[in-house]
């Protein structure tokens, strides 16, 4: 199954998630290098978003992701949604 993470950041993300930023993507290539994340990035003009697509069994490894997630431990998610996702083009 296909999931969904939509982060709502905040204000000034860009500049803020400067010191995060490694760890985050160290966090993203492990969930990557499983499998699971298959892709993901912040949405531009405005930077004011970010999706993650998953393939993975449940949400949970989702849910576990977030948790793990420097950007989420320092604030720098307002909100955040898991979503699955109907594929139906595309897809493997």
């Amino acid at each position: 199954m296909y999931f969904i993470l939509t982060y709502v950041t905040v204000e000034d993300y860009v500049t803020k998630r400067a010191p995060f930023r490694s760890a985050h993507l160290a966090l993203a290539m492990e969930y990557h290098d499983k499998g699971f994340l298959k892709m993901g990035g912040a949405l531009a003009d405005p930077a004011d978003k970010a999706v993650l697509v998953f393939r993975c069994q449940d949400k949970s490894v989702i849910e576990d992701f977030v948790r793990q997630d420097p950007y989420v431990q320092n604030g720098l998610i307002v909100s955040w949604e898991v979503r699955e996702w109907t594929v139906v083009i595309g897809g493997e």
